[in-house]
C-alpha cells in the first residue's frame, strides 16, 4: 500500500488515524499476498488515491461516487467512471455523457478521462480504490470501505456545502449519513445500461449541481471535458 506521506497534504493529517488503524494494517497485508500470489491489481500503486491527490480536501465542491474501479487492462487510473486516454468509453460513461449533453448540450467527449473534472473539485471516489483483473467486486470487504467512509465523512464534516450525485442504490447508501441539509445530495438510478431508462435519463444533476453551486457563492463546474 502506499504510504500515507504519498498521500496529498489535505488529506494526509485528517486520515492519519484510519491510515494507521488495524483495518487498513489487514488491508495492506492482503493487497501484498495477492500480489506476491501474482495476481494483477489495479489500477497501479501509484494511483490508489489519485482522486484524493487531484481534488484537496478544501476544493471539494461535488462528490460522484462509485463501486469499484475497472478490471480490464489499461482502464483504471484512480477515479471513478473515468478510463484512460485511448480507451474505450465504458457505457456507464457512456450514458452520463448522454445525460450531459440532453442536460447541459455539451456534446460527448471523444475518450473517457474525467482529470478535468477533478481538478475543478470534483471528488470522484471509488468505495474500493483496488481490484483484482477480470474479476469485479474481489476487494471488496478488505478495508477499503471503511477508508473511503472516512473520506466522506471529512468532506460532509469540513466542506461549507457540498454537491453529492448519488447514482444508483449502493452510493445512496454509501452517502447515508451525509447531512441533506447542509449538502445537496441528488438521487438518481445508475447510469449502467441496466437501469439508465429508469430515472437517470433527465435526472438533470449537472445543471442543478452547477445551479446550486452558484447559489452558494461558488462558481459552476465545467462540465465540457477537453481533448484527451
Amino acid at each position: 500500500m502506499a504510504e500515507p506521506l504519498k498521500l496529498q497534504e489535505s488529506w494526509r493529517a485528517p486520515l492519519a488515524d484510519q491510515l494507521a488503524s488495524p483495518q487498513m494494517s489487514a488491508l495492506k497485508a492482503f493487497l501484498l499476498a495477492e500480489r506476491a500470489a501474482g495476481k494483477t491489481i489495479f489500477p497501479r500503486g501509484s494511483e490508489w488515491f489519485r482522486a484524493l491527490d487531484l481534488t484537496p480536501l478544501d476544493q471539494v465542491r461535488v462528490v460522484i461516487l462509485g463501486q469499484d474501479p475497472y478490471h480490464g487492462p489499461g482502464q483504471a487510473h484512480g477515479l471513478a467512471f473515468s478510463v484512460r486516454p485511448g480507451v474505450r468509453v465504458p457505457p456507464s460513461l457512456v450514458n452520463i455523457y448522454k445525460e450531459l449533453q440532453t442536460d447541459l448540450g455539451i456534446a460527448p467527449a471523444r475518450h473517457g478521462f474525467l482529470e478535468h473534472w477533478a481538478r475543478q473539485g470534483v471528488l470522484l471516489l471509488n468505495t474500493c480504490l483496488t481490484v483484482e483483473q477480470g474479476r469485479a467486486g474481489s476487494h471488496q470487504g478488505h478495508g477499503w470501505e471503511g477508508f473511503t467512509d472516512a473520506v466522506i465523512r471529512l468532506v460532509a464534516a469540513r466542506a461549507p456545502s457540498c454537491v453529492f450525485l448519488l447514482w444508483g442504490n449502493h452510493a445512496q447508501k454509501k452517502a447515508g449519513f451525509v447531512d441533506g441539509n447542509r449538502h445537496l445530495l441528488l438521487k438518481a438510478p445508475h447510469p449502467s445500461p441496466l437501469s439508465a431508462y429508469s430515472g437517470f435519463f433527465g435526472c438533470r444533476h449537472f445543471s442543478r449541481s452547477s445551479d446550486w453551486l452558484v447559489s452558494h457563492g461558488m462558481p459552476p463546474i465545467d462540465w465540457a471535458l477537453p481533448p484527451a
